[in-house]
């Protein structure tokens, strides 16, 4: 009787055994991963309800000499000027950015700058609209007071300023320009891509196509990021329309002539 038991005690344990060691063999499943709101990087809405990552590299500029004439520079007059001016726009963020060198596009009212849209696209998702939209972003910059008025081409192969479409960009941003300068600060070239999704893959809209290409434009003429939330150059664009700030710096640039506006 006492083996018995004996037997049966032995028994229920290495069962208990056994099973205490399977338990501890199975992989344990990880708790979820929770992100605190706003950890999403590069988050993307409609300009007036969040942060558009646009621009992002205006300063990809490349230097290429040109026979175009050196300015009339007077240092007095130009300083004159910037003070004068400098109150309601963000030329002193600009100018930080550029060792207070000012770069600016000849004036070219007998000769505007010749823009092509591209007028189509086979990435997923691009709408007819968007064209438009591009092309009402240059309308609007030239209603702002800069000598620099543009004309619309059919042919890539004439134009200043070509503007295409890329299907996303691999950092958070949704534009980007690229400019050309001379050895005296002229702009002599430029292009714009505007990507047609996110970088997390959301198609974007046509009024951010719109904002965007607004964007865009301003380093086309010479601006840089400011950090006032408000202008259509923030870094992370918050809004679908130019601010007084942004067309009164680009008065302001046009006003002086290219160069350094601390040195002679």
């Amino acid at each position: 009787m006492k083996r018995s038991i004996v037997l049966l005690v032995l028994v229920v344990s290495a069962m208990l055994a056994f099973v205490a060691v399977s338990a501890w063999r199975v992989p344990r499943r990880a708790a979820p991963t929770t992100m605190a709101a706003g950890d999403t990087a590069g988050s993307m809405a409609s300009p007036a309800d969040s942060a558009l990552p646009l621009g992002g590299e205006a300063g990809m500029a490349a230097v290429r000499p040109s026979t175009l004439p050196a300015p009339r520079r007077d240092l007095a007059e130009i300083q004159r000027r910037l003070a004068d001016g400098e109150s309601g726009t963000y030329i002193r963020e600009i100018l930080l950015q550029r060792d207070d060198n000012n770069a600016r596009w000849p004036d070219r009212q007998a000769e505007p700058l010749r823009v092509w849209i591209q007028p189509t696209s086979a990435f997923a998702d691009f709408h007819p609209s968007y064209p438009v939209r591009a092309r009402e972003a240059f309308e609007r910059w030239m209603h702002a007071g800069v000598p620099v008025p543009y004309t619309f081409v059919v042919d890539s192969a004439s134009c200043d300023i070509p503007v295409t479409w890329v299907d996303h960009f691999d950092i958070p941003i949704s534009g980007r320009t690229r400019w050309v300068r001379d050895q005296h600060w002229w702009i002599v070239g430029s292009s714009i891509e505007v990507a047609l999704h996110h970088q997390s893959g959301a198609a974007l809209t046509p009024e951010a196509i719109y904002a965007i290409t607004l964007h865009e434009i301003g380093h086309v003429l010479g601006l840089d990021h400011t950090q006032d939330e408000h202008s259509i150059m923030a870094a992370r664009v918050r809004v679908s329309e130019l601010s007084d700030l942004d067309e009164h710096t680009a008065q302001l640039i046009y006003s002086i002539p290219p160069g350094s506006v601390s040195k002679p």
